[in-house]
């Protein structure tokens, strides 16, 4: 079931979204050379709990890993797509990549952003592969409107990622998001004709986060049970920002 949120719900989500928006740029900022994927989790954390809001994804349990997410950030370096675990003895070095994901519940309603930020400077290929996933995710949010459907969104991803010789991750996909982290609709990043294409309606939320290999688009997880990684050992970009539907357009909670 979709749900469709009201004025007062969605300005709910608008501050969990804002939340998590002022936590990436606090740990954006402090990404470097030497500094640990631990580091930013301290950081994070602690801006949480100051913030009176609880994390999402510490505690949050999947049956496909068997445990519960020990950690309130996942920090993906380099072929790490998704669900990378926080470390003290994983030091950025200068050409790596870190995606950064995390997620709040503040007074009922939850929040999810992602973003890939280089450490020191990155070639070429690395900044293409940055610049073209997050242009996807501004095109896909264009296509958030009421009457559209869920397809223009998915559809949309798939063509400029592929058009410019990267691929699509399609083990993982965005999601509707509320009062629970995860809900309906799911959010490919490709066209699956086997799923559902809903039309957009004002009050939906939607979380979109296309996961783009440099390579080729297979994953694996490794033994953690968590972290998954691209098979050949490409990098991988990772973007997410919550949307809603409204009869105004796009409107993306989780940034000013």
């Amino acid at each position: 079931m979709i749900v469709r949120r009201s004025s007062v719900e969605l300005d709910k989500l608008r501050r969990s979204g804002l939340l998590v928006y002022q936590i990436l740029e606090k740990l954006k900022s402090m990404v470097a050379e030497g500094v640990t994927t631990q580091d930013l989790e301290i950081a994070a954390e602690r801006m949480i709990t100051d913030a009176g809001a609880k994390p999402a994804f510490k505690g949050y349990y999947t049956q496909a890993a068997g445990t519960k997410y020990p950690f309130v950030l996942c920090t993906s370096v380099n072929e790490e797509v998704i669900h990378g675990m926080p470390s003290p003895k994983r030091k950025l070095k200068k050409g790596d990549i870190v995606s950064i994901d995390t997620g709040v519940l503040l007074n009922g309603y939850y929040g999810d952003s992602a973003i890939t930020v280089p450490v020191g400077e990155v070639n070429d290929s690395v900044k293409r592969l940055l610049k073209v996933t997050q242009e996807s995710l501004e095109m896909a949010i264009d296509k958030v409107r009421a009457g559209n459907r869920l397809f223009d969104i998915c559809g949309t991803v798939e063509k400029h990622v592929t058009s410019n010789g990267f691929s699509i991750v399609r083990e993982f996909v965005g999601h509707g998001i509320g009062t629970s982290l995860h809900e309906e609709p799911q959010i490919p990043n490709y066209v699956d004709r086997r799923g559902e294409n809903p039309r957009l309606k004002p009050g939906m939320v939607l979380a979109i986060e296309p996961m783009v290999n440099a390579g080729k688009p297979d994953t694996r997880v490794l033994s953690d049970k968590w972290t998954a990684v691209s098979k050949d050992g490409s990098y991988s970009a990772h973007f997410e920002h919550m949307v809603a539907v409204t009869d105004n357009g796009p409107w993306v909670l989780s940034r000013p």
